[in-house]
């Protein structure tokens, strides 16, 4: 029988937690030959902290530079402003996109960007604002590179929307061209009437008086050589996937693209996606407090269940293990009658994962 009320419980290898973060919540995650790269997003709360980081001899340290990544002042174009989704490429390069959010502000022209930085020389090697495939209501989420595709590589990013217009944004980032697919396509959108369990309580969406986390198109994740995007509504339990030939193709419209999804399946509620080098996708699962790993011929494992895992948020798998953010949102004020239930301090873990058999 499994125990969830030992704080030490794990299904599968033991939970170690790499990071213990005060303040505020880390939400995105990468790891580069051991370093950890987080993320701090403001578009649920303003904060004096840095919004890009390096975890590094227990504290953070304001990644590439302070002028980057802590600066509150000068051109949105110039500086991060609300960072969101973390990942690597296949070069062990770091990509990170800004949603340009601060709570209570309008997003700001240049607010909206993408940028790829060295963790090797912590140089910006590549930006591309996203002013023209972005609403005012844009939630840039999450996002992966597909190397296999354009001259310097293809973006893609789930807008979850703040305001109810999901998309996938695609970027060719040698170019700079970019453009929204499958706007309301139900691949992208909230399941009506999405019922969930948290803390052992069934919760129905209600946009109008949210109590936890949810929306659309959320977790985005590539396969092992990069020939398909896995994708999935916050609000929803199935797991969808695309060809990226077709979505690196501009001349491929919505309709066609709307053909070739697949519906995976289910694979429970959940927040962020990741895939490790074998091309197994793993998920947070907020209403069980664990890791859920699917296998490549469909299957899935409990990887960790662990009653720390107050709502698991950024994931990332490399060879050796799978590591996550627990950030705690659905403790957030706005889900709890103006309380805020969050109790610092915020968890980075991390547990051991071994190759297929």
């Amino acid at each position: 029988m499994l125990d969830n009320t030992d704080p030490g419980f794990a299904a599968s290898g033991e939970v170690e937690i790499v990071a213990e973060v005060q303040a505020p919540d880390p939400s995105g995650i990468a790891v580069v030959n051991g370093r950890l790269f987080l993320t701090f997003p403001k578009h649920d709360g303003d904060h004096p902290g840095p919004v890009l980081a390096e975890w590094k001899d227990g504290k953070l340290s304001p990644y590439p530079s302070v002028a980057l990544s802590a600066a509150t002042t000068g051109k949105a174009a110039d500086r991060l402003i609300s960072p969101h989704g973390l990942t690597t490429d296949t070069r062990g390069r770091l990509w990170v996109i800004d949603d340009g959010k601060i709570k209570g502000q309008p997003i700001p022209p240049g607010g909206a960007k993408l940028l790829g930085i060295d963790p090797a020389t912590g140089k910006v090697f590549a930006k591309v604002l996203l002013d023209d495939a972005t609403l005012p209501g844009s939630h840039l989420n999450d996002l992966r590179v597909d190397l296999t595709h354009g001259a310097a590589g293809t973006a893609y990013i789930s807008d979850s929307s703040f305001d109810g217009h999901p998309a996938l944004v695609v970027v060719d980032i040698a170019s700079g061209r970019q453009r929204r697919v499958l706007s309301g396509d139900k691949s992208v959108m909230a399941d009506p009437g999405f019922l969930t369990f948290l803390g052992g309580k069934p919760l129905r969406a209600d946009p109008a008086n949210p109590s936890f986390p949810g929306g659309g198109v959320d977790g985005v994740t590539l396969s092992r050589n990069s020939d398909r995007l896995y994708y999935a509504p916050l609000s929803s339990h199935r797991l969808y996937s695309l060809p990226t030939a077709l979505l690196a193709d501009f001349s491929v419209g919505d309709a066609a693209l709307a053909k070739a999804i697949v519906d995976e399946g289910e694979k429970g509620s959940a927040d962020g996606l990741a895939s490790d080098p074998w091309g197994r996708i793993y998920t947070t699962a907020g209403e069980h407090d664990a890791i859920f790993r699917r296998n490549l011929d469909g299957s899935f494992d409990l990887i960790t269940r662990d009653p720390r895992f107050v709502w698991p948020d950024g994931i990332f798998a490399d060879g050796h293990y799978v590591y996550v953010t627990l950030g705690q949102w659905t403790r957030l004020p706005r889900l709890n009658n103006g309380q805020d239930m969050r109790k610092p301090p915020f968890l980075v873990a991390r547990v051991p994962i071994n190759p297929p058999d």
